[in-house]
Formats: C-alpha cells, structure tokens, sequence
C-alpha cells in the first residue's frame, strides 16, 4: 500500500515538472501594458520623461482626466511621428485628488524621483499655486492647460499656462454684453470659491464701469437650492444674470429662475461648458451665453482632426480641458523643436511663445508667463453649444 502511494506521488510530481518545462520553453510574447505610461521606448531614441499632475480621481477628476487625455494625444502624435529627432517622450502622470498638498506631493515626486524635464500642471489653481514654488526651487518648467487664477504666473520665471485668466474671461464677457447684446442691467450669482470670486470681481468691475450692477449674491458648492438669492436679485430687475460657476450648479439655478418668471438672459464663463449643463438644464438654458477657449464644433481641420482622434481613443467628444491639455503638451513639444530638451532649453522655448496655432486659438506667452488669446463666446441654440464670437 505504501508502495502504490509512493509511486503515484512521484507520478504527480514528473508530471508537475513536465508542464513546467513547457510553460518555461515557451517565449510567448508580454502583453502589453495596461497603463499607456508604462510603454517602452525604442532602443535608438532618447528617453525624455513629461509629467502632468491634476486630479484622475475624487469630484474634480473629469477635468483632470481630460486634460490627461488631451496631452496623451499630442505625446504620442510626436512619438508615432518622430517630431523630435532621436528624442522619444515618456508621459508620467500623478493623481491630485484635487488637493493642492497631494499636488505639491506629486510636483516633488515627479522632479525628485522620475526626474521629469517639464511638467504640464497642475489643473486647478490651488493646485498650481502649491506646485509652481517647487517648480521653480528645482528650475522645472511647468505649464497649466486649465489654472485660471489672476496673477497665478506673476513672479515665477518657470511657471506658464495657456488658458485665459477669469478677470480677462469676465471683463470680456461683460463688454460683449454691454457692446453686442445692449444689456444695461446686472445682477450676479458666484460660487464662493476662489473661481467664483475671481469672476465676480472681474465682471462687476467692468460692468459697473459700463453699466449697472443691481445685485450682487452668493452660494456654496454644491448647493441644491438657490430660490432665496434668486428672489432676491428679481426684486432688482435685472436684464441678465451672470453665474460665476460650473455648469451642475448653473443648470439648477438657470431652471429655478425660470420657474421663478424670470426673464434675464443668462450669462457664464468657461465653467459652462459641458454637455452636462444641457443634461440638467435643458430648456432653462436655450439661450445661454458663455465664455470658452474651445469649441468641439470648429470646422478647422486642425479641429476637426484633433475631435476623431479623441472620439477614437477615449469614446467620447473631447470637451475645453482636454482641447487645452493637447495645446499645451504641443507648446512644450515646439519648444523642444526649437530649443532643445534639457529643462532650461524647453522654459526657454515656452517663455518666447507667439502666436502658436493652437487648436484653441493662436496662443502667446506674456513676460509674465500668462497666456495672450482672444476668448471665444459661445450660446445654447436648439441644445447644442454655437460659437457666436
């Protein structure tokens, strides 16, 4: 009995051995990795890392996933095509969260460890604001597609974005109404965050200057409920209302204003623009006229090119944060073109930026670092988004 359990133990284990001789043999080929960060480059190319930095996660990570997807189109476009000479671009990104610590955490991370060249980030200010510092203490450029704060890029040679601020945003949208619309009277309804408020002074300042503001009211992010600002601006009859927001709070109050009767045309900034505004507004926001840096709708076949890939690649239409992600990793990539690809040579080339044929518009850098570019104004006609300047 002991010999027959002997034998079939050994039987076991030569079979065990045999399989694993097999499975060893065989060279099948890697699968390919499940994060497009992780591809290799080729062995004649010279690696470059880029890193970007916004949030892939948490409340805010639809504007940091787009932005991400933008850059990785034009990182691999410059890959796939060779744009610099022996040079192959390797993207790494890091996950804020929204928090501007982890921000600061990521910065420091990708300069000390990953040793990146440049950064295109972060994606909101405060994140920005606590990554630039470290930035320029480690001589990395850094570029944000997305950071609106005024004065964000003010005395740091090695911090630059290419969207607009919210002072030029609003001043421009307040003279548009004024000038093109005839609208006269002002109220105002701004989220109180550092976004709301940057907008709010810009616009009242300038409508002020040009016209009368007759209301000026506050909310928290998040809010559900704004009948009691909203009764309160109607007692002023006001000609229109200018939100300064995102677009999930903007479709609940445009479609409380208008349960309320009120009949004011409806203004906003880049916060605007998101399909989800039409989602939950519907109706309530025909008519809806914001400032933006891109519109999915532009007929240029730089546009139109730039819409099939992101379609093709993600599934879905590219919205303002991804149009100005891709413009900013092709900022970085010219100035490599021209410059070079060692930190300095690349702060260089972003530095002397003019007039780059972006696909959100031509694009030059100020001595301050900020961006020089003309704000689109777009309207909700028949629920889709129209360019009208």
């Amino acid at each position: 009995m002991k010999k027959k359990r002997f034998f079939l133990v050994a039987a076991v284990f030569l079979c065990l051995m045999l399989i694993l001789a097999v499975g060893c043999a065989a060279d099948p080929e890697p699968a390919p990795p499940d994060d497009p960060d992780e591809a290799e480059a080729p062995a004649e190319r010279t690696t470059v890392k880029v890193g970007t930095v916004g949030p892939l996660t948490g409340g805010a990570a639809t504007y940091g996933i787009s932005v991400r997807d933008g850059v990785r189109i034009a990182i691999d476009e410059a890959n796939e095509n060779e744009e610099i000479e022996g040079v192959y671009l390797d993207l790494i990104t890091e996950d804020s969260q929204g928090d501007w610590s982890l921000a600061a955490n990521a910065f420091s991370k990708l300069i000390d460890q990953d040793g990146v060249n440049v950064i295109i980030g972060a994606v909101l200010s405060s994140e920005t604001e606590a990554g630039g510092p470290i930035a320029m203490d480690a001589g990395i450029p850094a570029i944000s597609a997305t950071s609106t704060a005024t004065g964000l890029t003010v005395g740091n040679p090695y911090l630059f974005r290419n969207c607009l601020s919210d002072e030029v945003q609003a001043s421009q949208l307040a003279e548009y109404a004024y000038e093109e619309l005839g609208l006269e009277r002002f109220a105002i309804l701004y989220t109180n965050n550092d976004y709301g408020v940057a907008l709010r002074v810009a616009f009242e300042e300038t409508a002020s200057d040009l016209a009368e503001v007759v209301a000026v009211e506050a909310f928290m992010d998040g809010d559900e409920n704004f009948r009691p600002q909203l009764t309160t601006i109607q007692q002023q009859d006001p000609e229109a209302l200018f939100i300064a927001g995102y677009y999930t709070e903007a479709a609940k109050i445009a479609q409380q204003a208008k349960e309320q009767g009120m009949n004011v045309q409806i203004l906003g900034a880049d916060g605007f623009y998101s399909s989800v505004l039409l989602e939950i507004g519907e109706d309530a926001v025909e008519g809806a006229i914001f400032t933006a840096a891109f519109h999915a709708g532009d007929d240029s076949p730089e546009v139109v090119s730039f819409v099939e890939k992101y379609t093709a690649q993600f599934g879905d239409e590219p919205d303002m944060f991804a149009a100005q992600g891709y413009d900013a990793a092709r900022i970085v990539i010219e100035a490599m073109k021209r410059q070079g690809t060692d930190p300095e040579q690349i702060r260089e080339g972003i530095a002397e930026t003019t007039d780059f044929p972006g696909i959100t518009g031509n694009t030059s850098i100020d001595e301050e670092g900020d961006t020089l570019k003309d704000v689109l104004i777009l309207k909700v006609e028949n629920g889709v988004f129209e360019r009208i300047r």
